[in-house]
């Protein structure tokens, strides 16, 4: 695979066909001024070591130089090698709850974000560890598959909001169990999946589901983000979202189910407010998670290859040095340039 480091450089090669329009004019004004003083056979007999190819050959030679120096610039580099490295780490897939319970403000800036801050950050302390995202409501979907690639993993975080599921809820269960279909083959691995929601399960099960997660070596984590008290849900349009009766919903944080979940899965249940406490919380549950060898880390080396490129426009430079534009009388018998 080819690149360049710094393709901003690369403009300069439109110096190029602006000095060969420059060359064409300085030419043609050239041969209308030699017009005026006779014939041209004449003036070429009485300058007898001018080379015209000389002059032309000394041109492109400084055009090609600035466009290898426009190259070198930018860095050109080559891929040499993918390879696989094996690592030791963990599997950890992150369930979020998208559903528009998650817009209440009693956590700041809303309980998704901050969510959403806490994904970011536990990703950040992340060295030889696979990720994945499961995003759910009434529905839930793979929205990155298990990766090592942690930069994927927070652009995808970015774009997740309420109205990627239609179907409104919170169905934790089926979050579980398609997080627990979301891991490798591989052996004697630590995997956690970690569950972030405010725990209004409308499908139920999500219990039966963390137990079944843990029978198969997973650890259920529950994160429970909000308030027992309470908060109004905001609406899209302004204003809080409002039942059929006129009154404006309230979403409560329900920690006892969290809780249940948590306990069902061999994990542990953590609370969210606007403290970092559930941060380093969630940190120190992960580490004692058992790491084994994970096989996929795939990338691309790059190496540079501007020096190869600058070594050529040196050797141009020199070229172009050595040629002078008329003839020496004492070479006049070679003829390079006709």
């Amino acid at each position: 695979m080819f690149r360049f480091e710094d393709p901003a450089y690369l403009y300069l090669l439109a110096l190029v066909p602006v000095l060969v329009l420059i060359r064409l004019w300085g030419l043609r004004k050239r041969k209308h001024q030699l017009g005026k003083f006779g014939d041209p056979a004449l003036l070429k007999s009485l300058m007898p070591d001018v080379s015209k190819a000389r002059v032309e050959a000394k041109f492109w030679l400084m055009t090609a130089a600035v466009a290898l120096l426009a190259v070198m610039l930018a860095r050109p580099q080559m891929g040499t090698k993918i390879s696989q490295e094996q690592r030791q780490g963990i599997e950890v897939i992150l369930a979020l709850d998208i559903s528009n319970s998650m817009k209440a403000e009693d956590v700041a800036p809303s309980r998704l974000d901050k969510s959403k801050m806490l994904i970011e950050n536990l990703v950040d302390n992340f060295t030889n560890d696979k990720v994945g995202l499961v995003v759910f409501a009434g529905d839930a979907f793979v929205q990155l598959p298990i990766t090592s690639d942690y930069v994927s993993a927070k652009m995808f975080l970015q774009n997740i909001g309420p109205s990627l599921i239609a179907s409104q809820g919170t169905n934790i269960g089926e979050a579980i169990e398609l997080s627990s279909r979301s891991f490798t083959k591989q052996d004697r691995v630590g995997r956690a999946i970690i569950v972030i929601t405010d725990g209004e399960d409308h499908e139920g099960e999500a219990v039966a589901a963390a137990k079944k997660a843990r029978k198969e070596g997973m650890r259920v984590f529950v994160l429970g983000v909000g308030s027992p008290k309470g908060s109004p849900v905001p609406a899209d349009g302004g204003g809080y979202m409002k039942d059929r009766s006129g009154q404006e919903v309230m979403s409560a944080l329900n920690e006892d189910m969290c809780k249940e979940v948590a306990k069902a899965g061999g994990g542990a249940y953590i609370h969210v407010d606007n403290t970092n406490i559930a941060q380093k919380q969630l940190d120190g549950e992960i580490a004692k998670l058992q790491k084994g060898d994970i096989m996929s880390v795939v990338y691309s080396e790059y190496d540079e290859q501007f020096q190869a490129v600058g070594i050529l426009l040196i050797l141009v430079l020199i070229v172009e040095t050595l040629i002078l534009e008329s003839r020496n009388p004492l070479l006049r018998k070679i003829r390079l340039f006709k």
